[in-house]
């Protein structure tokens, strides 16, 4: 695995952990909503995307 790969798990990490404080400080639907689509997207990107050789 390389270091690239094993930043950018611990970038999204920290991301889904700063999110979830923020919708459980802020319970609201749309919130969630918004969320849920920010972090599906970023692990879309994290599985699928391939870096230039």
């Amino acid at each position: 695995m390389s270091l690239e790969k094993i930043l950018a798990i611990v970038a999204f990490a920290i991301l889904c952990f700063y999110l979830s404080f923020l919708i459980r400080y802020v319970p609201r639907l749309d919130l969630g909503v918004v969320l849920a689509i920010t972090v599906v997207l970023a692990g879309y990107d994290l599985l699928f995307h391939r870096t230039p050789r």
